[in-house]
């Protein structure tokens, strides 16, 4: 009897202790679980951010994960708020639709002077801007007239000498598209975009920087993409122009949110995304000249001449369209 006494109160403190190290553990996870970063940001935006972040004391206490665009929107649109980030910087047009979808998003709780007005739960961390850009030597070599449109590109001349970003592939090339839609409408601008894409030939890229690459190295004369790019390369040098096209300079935005869950790292993620706006857009907005910010300027080589914005909401749905106008284009 007394051992089968001895033996219970043996096993009850064995359980107890069981416990209470469960308990410790969970409460040590709770007190020191990282926050998940997910971002559609290209290496210089990755660096700017994790830079700021670190800088502020936060380096250990997070993990940054790059995806593609269409990767990260896949998995905002099917996981909502199960998602396993905490904190994403996404295409602003991919945050409203999972927004929009899930109320996945928690209303960021600082205070931001933007130069145009956002929804609560987001904020723009960069901007690109859509232009044409050249080889001024292959368009001398090649006797061709310098473009002022991205219609001149279809031109016969122009021939296996353009490089433009594929609307399926890479958000640049939605810049082109609403440019073109923007300025023609979709009956004549399905006719540019067809003789656009065969003077492309084998020059339709996946990657938006896939164009000005090819222009610097002198396998096409001209190219669309981004603009600060060119901007770029002709400072240090290069054989570059860029040109503000008559059909408008189109800008796309990437943005923060905070995911709405109920665990310890949501004030946590809170805390980055404020630190995010706050310090790192001093190094964004060199890689990225676009003024989103009051009190924030650019150089006047960074100001594009025909800012534009398209007529309706940027949205998932009106991207697949144009998709899809691209695609009946071929």
């Amino acid at each position: 009897m007394f051992k089968t006494v001895k033996g219970i109160m043996l096993s009850l403190f064995v359980l107890g202790l069981v416990f209470a190290l469960i308990a410790c553990t969970s409460n040590k996870d709770d007190g020191s679980k990282k926050v998940v970063i997910y971002t559609n940001g290209d290496e210089e935006a990755t660096m700017a951010m994790e830079s700021a972040l670190n800088d502020a004391g936060y380096d250990g206490k997070y993990i940054l994960q790059s995806l593609g665009t269409s990767e990260l929107g896949g998995k905002l649109l099917a996981e909502g708020d199960q998602i396993e980030a905490n904190l994403v910087t996404m295409s602003s047009y991919f945050v409203e639709s999972a927004q929009e979808k899930h109320s996945m998003f928690a209303d960021l709780s600082f205070q931001t002077n933007p130069l145009e007005k956002y929804p609560p739960f987001y904020t723009p961390v960069l901007a690109n801007t859509g232009s044409i850009f050249v080889n001024t030597e292959v368009i001398k070599q090649k006797g061709l007239t310098m473009p002022t449109s991205i219609k001149d590109l279809t031109k016969p001349e122009f021939q296996g000498l353009v490089s433009i970003p594929n609307i399926l592939d890479s958000s640049t090339g939605w810049l082109l598209v609403q440019a073109v839609i923007n300025q023609y409408g979709e009956e004549e601008g399905k006719a540019v975009l067809h003789d656009l894409i065969a003077n492309s030939g084998p020059h339709l890229e996946s990657s938006g920087s896939g164009p000005i690459k090819k222009v610097q190295a002198g396998e096409v004369a001209a190219g669309f993409g981004l603009r600060h790019q060119a901007v770029v390369a002709k400072e240090s040098g290069l054989p570059i122009d860029y040109i503000d096209p008559i059909e408008g300079n189109f800008s796309l935005t990437e943005s923060v949110a905070v995911v709405k869950k109920d665990d310890a790292t949501t004030k946590l993620a809170m805390e980055m995304a404020e630190v995010i706006i706050k310090d790192a857009r001093k190094n964004l907005i060199t890689n990225y000249p676009v003024a989103l910010y009051e009190g924030e300027t650019v150089g006047a080589n960074n100001k594009p001449a025909h800012s534009m914005k398209f007529e309706k909401p940027l949205t998932i749905e009106l991207l697949e369209q144009h998709q899809q106008f691209f695609k009946s284009a071929k």
